[in-house]
């Protein structure tokens, strides 16, 4: 098993560092999964072991445990623990290791998203029902309600999710979802930072709006106006891998 650096346990903290830790541990995992330093059919750690290893409390470890394994990363046998899935199952979850592998950077990621979830937007105008419209107001109102960084990532996450969801078309959805964990770390980032979370906050109201009068043309400018405000406010960090961002990011929260 890599070693980790070490890291605050998890108790005593306040929730948003809680969410931080297990956010930077789970990624930590997430990795060397996908990236065969684990491999398949390997038995991962005890609680106890992985809570000494990282640091970090075992409430902390059972989070992100249970996170791997809604991702179908690790499954958990019954008394006898937890095991790193066959890599059928891992490759199933999209393509992250591989582009992580060309060391995309924000701006990048940023550029990939545009004309994804632009045409993503523009067909859930036309297409989006009366569930699909309540499960994106649903995580609309979830990133409001969230009071902690990590929370709003992950209703914004849920978001987006939704509305590719809407557009009828799995395949897009599946394309959004492949570079979701990259997505996820960006936002991370947006909603620590007011510089950009408060200029993209009126946003989903207004992507939201457009979907519900059926107006693709708004609705596509809408999404283009919020994920091109990126490029105006991230400065130095677009030029920067995602990974590099993300993790030095979550440090400077921790701390």
């Amino acid at each position: 098993m890599p070693s980790a650096p070490p890291s605050p346990s998890g108790r005593g903290t306040q929730p948003w560092q809680r969410g931080l830790l297990t956010e930077r541990i789970a990624r930590q995992l997430e990795h060397d999964i996908r990236s065969g330093a684990i491999e398949p059919g390997v038995k991962l750690p005890s609680e106890r072991e992985l809570a000494s290893q990282f640091g970090a409390s075992r409430g902390v470890v059972r989070e992100v445990l249970r996170r791997l394994e809604a991702q179908h990363l690790i499954h958990v046998a019954p008394g006898r623990g937890s095991f790193v899935s066959e890599q059928s199952f891992v490759q199933a979850r999209g393509y992250d290791a591989l582009y992580r592998a060309g060391r995309p950077t924000v701006r990048q990621l940023i550029e990939a998203r545009i004309p994804l979830e632009v045409e993503i937007v523009g067909l859930a105008a036309g297409r989006a029902g009366a569930a699909e419209l309540a499960a994106i107001r649903a995580a609309d109102d979830a990133m409001a309600r969230a009071t902690d960084v990590v929370g709003k990532a992950r209703a914004d996450l849920d978001f987006h999710d939704a509305i590719a969801a809407a557009s009828g078309n799995p395949v897009l959805r599946i394309m959004l979802s492949s570079i979701s964990g990259m997505m996820f770390e960006m936002m991370l980032r947006s909603h620590s930072d007011p510089s950009i979370a408060e200029p993209g906050v009126p946003h989903h109201p207004e992507i939201l709006r457009a979907l519900e009068a059926r107006d693709a043309v708004l609705a596509r400018r809408c999404m283009s106006e919020h994920l091109t405000l990126g490029l105006r406010t991230y400065g130095a960090d677009l030029d920067l891998s995602v990974d590099v961002m993300a993790r030095q990011h979550i440090e400077t929260l921790l701390k």
